[in-house]
């Protein structure tokens, strides 16, 4: 992360009036719009960029006061920033961020468009001047993880609490990185320290797995004005002992004795919604699938439910005695047209 000399960049000095920043802006900003430079339009569309960014910090008081205050020991206060970045890389794999319209950040850009360095120190500090001034109000960024379910959870569906570890507006400064002139002491002049949030988030009944639960305002925050993005919690549905999912149905494995596939019978059989009683037709053969209609899952739009099927699973008895073997030998005798 390179520091950036934002009085350099708008060719002001240091005790420059916010008059004359903001003509010196005007008068480059005009120079270097992307419109006014059809044949060089890539170089002045970054030149221009810079210039936003420059004015975003120095024609804003707040923002101005604490780049004053980073002046040189902005490295000191960088050591909390790559802590934060070190977060951002770990979280990498978790969370996914979305740049909406706008195109993606550039190389070397973070998340509101502008650099590293601003992101890192200014990014949530002031009302965001120049996008306001020039019409670039931008909105948040998007950002994505998973949530893990139970099968019961999205069978009841309704409210749950969870809890993600996210940035958030560092309590002592409020979001400003200084405190009466230094550099703040929680934060070191990021104005974001890391915080666990929590959610309360209301699961759709039936909801499938890699399906999105989006939580409106609750992402990045917006620039210039801009609304906050969203946060989107991909559903990751962990495995049940005892069911397994297939769309909208589901599929249980039933051990039966080989009497009841023989003879037919009764079984209690579990759901979603407690147990039921199913009724096995005589000379069912093992592995045989028997629907449950309705027992399934909750179907999100259609409504209704799905189905359950159950796999009749074959046990035969164990240990036997002399007299089982006995009858067993004479019921095999019986098949093979020996008696």
């Amino acid at each position: 992360m390179n520091y950036k000399d934002y009085y350099q960049i708008l060719g002001v000095p240091k005790n420059a009036a916010e008059k004359d920043i903001k003509s010196a802006y005007r008068k480059l900003a005009r120079k270097w719009h992307p419109d006014a430079n059809p044949n060089n339009q890539k170089e002045a569309e970054e030149k221009f960029k810079e210039l936003q960014e420059a004015y975003e910090v120095l024609g804003d008081s707040d923002k101005r006061r604490k780049y004053d205050v980073l002046g040189s020991n902005w490295k000191e206060a960088s050591n909390q920033a790559e802590q934060q970045r070190r977060y951002r890389s770990a979280q990498s794999d978790a969370f996914e961020y979305d740049f909406g319209d706008f195109g993606g950040a550039s190389p070397g850009a973070g998340p509101s468009g502008f650099s590293d360095f601003f992101d890192m120190f200014f990014s949530g500090v002031g009302r965001r001047t120049t996008a306001q001034s020039t019409g670039f109000a931008r909105r948040g960024q998007d950002l994505e993880t998973t949530i893990e379910l139970s099968l019961r959870d999205i069978y009841d569906g309704g409210k749950k609490s969870i809890s993600l570890q996210l940035e958030d507006v560092c309590p002592r400064c409020r979001g400003t990185g200084t405190e009466r002139g230094t550099l703040c002491p929680q934060c070191h002049g990021t104005g974001r320290l890391l915080a666990t949030k929590k959610f309360e988030v209301t699961i759709p009944r039936g909801i499938r797995d890699g399906q999105r639960i989006r939580l409106a305002g609750q992402g990045g925050a917006g620039i210039g004005g801009g609304p906050n993005g969203d946060l989107h919690l991909i559903v990751n549905l962990a495995d049940d002992p005892t069911y397994k999912r297939k769309g909208d149905d589901l599929y249980v494995d039933m051990p039966v004795s080989v009497y009841d596939l023989a003879l037919g019978g009764e079984v209690k059989v579990p759901t979603m919604a407690g147990q039921v009683a199913m009724t096995i037709p005589p000379g069912t053969q093992s592995n045989r699938l028997l629907r449950l209609s309705g027992k399934g899952m909750p179907k999100v739009r259609d409504g209704g439910a799905g189905d359950q099927y159950v796999r009749l699973i074959g046990q035969l008895p164990a240990n036997l005695s002399d007299k089982e073997k006995k009858l067993f030998k004479e019921l095999a005798s019986i098949r093979n047209g020996k008696r």
